[in-house]
């Protein structure tokens, strides 16, 4: 029986809820195919504030660092309402975010955009824009660089306040995340867009130069360079064109938001997080939602636990190898989905909900298990 250590940060709001139901996937997937997933859990986020009076202990990461991958929730409040938004910045919960990223040395951010066809009437854009398939693209986005790690200040000149951030970008930082993403793209479609803003920007005129680069290394992969503001307007107008799209951090921020709304609902997209160590073959990476930690509806088994389960299919695919398993999950997925098993997030006031089952939080991970 191969074993697998996973530490676990369930976080805040509906965190809790929807990593239990991705455990209990992944069990039934351990108990199918002979893994055993040991978890460990941390705390991080404002859980941690308030035992640690920090949203991440330097133990907590140190276990991180030392499992084979992590398995995140979400973490944070309602900004304006909870007192955690009342520290400084660099103790609210989000720096723990932030830090176990850095700490853990996660540059590569894969979000996938996948419009599910038991879905499609819950994406916003036209049935001619989406055509008869749908859209299946992915963003890399860098995610330890650029503005929100750079020198920033908040000052008073001349009695004026002023706050400044910048954008650091070196060459080895741009190249990492770009040979990554072509290296995605290779397995994928062969098709890379490349987002900067290098009719502005002296970092997307460095990055630009770095994608050119590196590009001739993979001949086989087209190569397309796009504005930030046309990227943006083109998820929209034609997300079909998409395959794999690579970025910096602030602007992968803004797209992947984008995208995920794009697909119909934030609740059914995972994202893995990369970097450089290995424990023997396991890729050490951080798996997490793409949605928020939604404190209004927590613990109240409301919650969509499907982009968390998904987020330890790509787990198993991108840390330990297990590609069978993270099929079985996908599989189990796309099986509820088709049986009628909706959480109220993706059945739209349109749509006749006597059609569906509609189910909680613990009920769609029991049903996503079953089908494992």
């Amino acid at each position: 029986m191969s074993s697998f250590n996973i530490a676990v940060i369930k976080g805040d709001g509906i965190g809790p809820e929807i990593v239990t139901e991705a455990e209990k996937v992944l069990n039934a997937v351990g108990k199918k195919y002979g893994h055993e997933f040991n978890y460990t859990d941390i705390l991080m986020g404002g859980c941690s504030i308030d035992k640690y009076g920090v949203p991440l202990t330097d133990e907590a990461l140190a276990i991180a660092n030392a499992s084979d991958a992590v398995l995140l929730g979400a973490v944070g409040g309602k900004v304006g309402e909870s007192k955690w938004y009342e520290l400084p910045a660099n103790l609210r919960p989000e720096a723990g975010l932030l830090a176990i990223r850095k700490g853990m040395g996660l540059f590569c951010n894969l979000r996938p955009a996948k419009l599910f066809p038991q879905l499609r009437q819950a994406c916003p854009l036209k049935e001619s824009i989406i055509g008869d398939k749908g859209f299946d693209f992915v963003v890399v986005r860098e995610l330890t660089g650029g503005v929100y790690f750079g020198p920033r200040k908040t000052e008073v000149v001349d009695g004026i306040r002023k706050a400044t951030d910048t954008m650091p970008y070196d060459e080895n930082e741009i190249k990492r995340i770009v040979k990554s993403a072509f290296e995605i793209a290779m397995k994928r479609g062969k098709k890379l867009a490349s987002v900067d803003k290098a009719n502005v920007l002296d970092t997307s005129r460095l990055w630009r130069q770095i994608v050119s680069e590196v590009a001739a290394d993979y001949p086989e992969v087209t190569v397309e360079n796009v504005l930030v503001d046309n990227c943006a307007m083109q998820l929209v107008k034609n997300p079909l064109q998409f395959d794999v799209i690579v970025t910096e951090n602030m602007f992968g921020d803004i797209l992947t938001d984008e995208a995920s709304e794009v697909t119909g609902s934030i609740g059914m997209l995972s994202s893995a997080s990369l970097g450089s160590t290995y424990h023997g073959d396991k890729q050490l990476g951080l798996y997490e939602p793409s949605h928020g930690s939604a404190p209004d509806i927590a613990g109240k088994n409301l919650a969509n636990p499907l982009a968390t389960i998904l987020s330890a299919a790509m787990m198993l695919k991108y840390s330990f190898n297990l590609e069978k398993e993270a099929q079985a999950i996908e599989d189990a997925v796309n099986k509820v989905l088709d049986d009628g098993y909706r959480t109220g997030d993706i059945i739209l006031a349109s749509e006749d909900a006597s059609k569906f089952k509609k189910v909680g939080t613990k009920e769609m991970g029991d049903a996503v298990a079953a089908n494992i």
